[in-house]
């Protein structure tokens, strides 16, 4: 026991949402350390300033971005930056060795095309990004586990994808006919002042955004393409609700076999997952709601058949800074280390 090392992590961008809750979560993780805050703005704050609550815990300072710094001192980087950041530090971190995992888009796409169509950065780092494994768990494992960058997914792609991967690896639907439907808490809009953010404009009122362009739409529809093995194309229109976390995202597609009934779809998900410890499929009859999930790594599950209409419905529940965000990424980490899955993860929120 005296050898014991704990392996030493950094995080880049710790004073956003995605962040903190990183910190949060490795601080309790009992095979890391955490040795390093970066942040360009609040470079020299002691993270206790912005964030008081965590002071008699956490008792680093948030240091500037230097990319030899960080390789010196850690192994493993969690860069929790705006999309277009990480694509100029990653490369450097990746050539000193260092394990990355990547919570923003730059490394979701194997195509930086696509990249550019839809997040407008020009990109000169093709090797990196092709040597980034997608971050879902639940479908790469064992790509993850060989990985040493991970392009983490966004918090819809994650509810949304979870949701639809049994369905299009088994055939089951008409892949043309998906239509997602998702809701978002205001916390997916992340820290900074927004107008629509604040509490007189979100709170009381429920409205759609990014209708039909929203950028998590054609990574939904790479790992849906990817899964189908031809190109699929979804309808995928988020919301945002008055709520602090959480996302529930509701998938209608056309069953192939309108002779399925809803038992032999539960039987079919919980056969998909049944090495994923994150995912509970729900009984039959029950409908996951956000706050089951909120403060927890979990995704709830439920599925309904309406054989009028020859539609499957499936709800998909989870806290989206954690399954959606920061959790997910210490999931990954721990596949990438060969340490147990759900090391370090909250198994259950507190209710209510």
């Amino acid at each position: 026991m005296g050898n014991f090392r704990r392996v030493p992590v950094g995080i880049v961008g710790a004073s956003g949402y995605g962040g903190v809750q990183l910190v949060r979560l490795l601080m309790d993780h009992p095979e890391v350390e955490l040795v390093y805050l970066g942040g360009e703005s609040s470079a020299g704050k002691p993270f206790a300033d912005i964030y008081p609550h965590l002071a008699s815990t956490v008792d680093l300072t948030v240091e500037a971005v230097d990319p030899e710094l960080i390789a010196h001192r850690t192994e493993i980087v969690f860069l929790s930056l705006p999309n277009g950041l990480a694509c100029q530090i990653a490369p450097q971190l990746i050539e000193r060795g260092c394990k990355v995992l990547d919570l923003s888009a730059d490394y979701r796409f194997r195509d930086l095309a696509t990249y550019t169509t839809w997040y407008g950065n020009q990109r000169s780092d093709h090797t990196t990004a092709e040597a980034a494994v997608y971050g879902l768990p639940e479908l790469y494992r064992d790509r993850i586990a060989e990985a040493q960058i991970i392009g983490c997914p966004g918090c819809y792609p994650t509810a949304s994808l979870l949701a639809l991967s049994p369905l299009l690896k088994q055939g089951l639907i008409m892949p043309e006919t998906a239509i997602i439907d998702a809701k978002s808490g205001t916390s997916g809009g992340g820290r900074q002042g927004k107008i629509n953010m604040l509490l007189a404009e979100a709170d009381n009122s429920l409205g759609a955004y990014g209708v039909a362009r929203h950028r998590h739409t054609p990574e939904i529809e790479q790992i849906c393409s990817n899964l189908a093995g031809h190109e699929v194309m979804v309808q995928f229109t988020p919301h945002l609700i008055p709520m602090v976390r959480g996302i529930l995202a509701t998938v209608y597609a056309t069953l192939r076999d309108p002779g399925l009934v809803r038992d032999d779809l539960i039987t079919i998900y919980r056969a998909f997952y049944r090495n994923s410890p994150w995912v509970k499929v729900c009984d039959p009859g029950v409908y996951p709601q956000t706050k089951w999930a909120c403060g927890s790594n979990l995704c709830y599950i439920g599925i309904e058949v309406d054989p009028r209409t020859g539609r499957i419905i499936v709800m998909s529940a989870i806290d989206n800074l954690i399954k959606g965000q920061a959790g997910q990424a210490v999931q990954c980490m721990n596949i990438m280390m060969g340490w147990e899955e759900t090391l370090g993860l909250p198994k259950l929120g507190f209710y209510p």
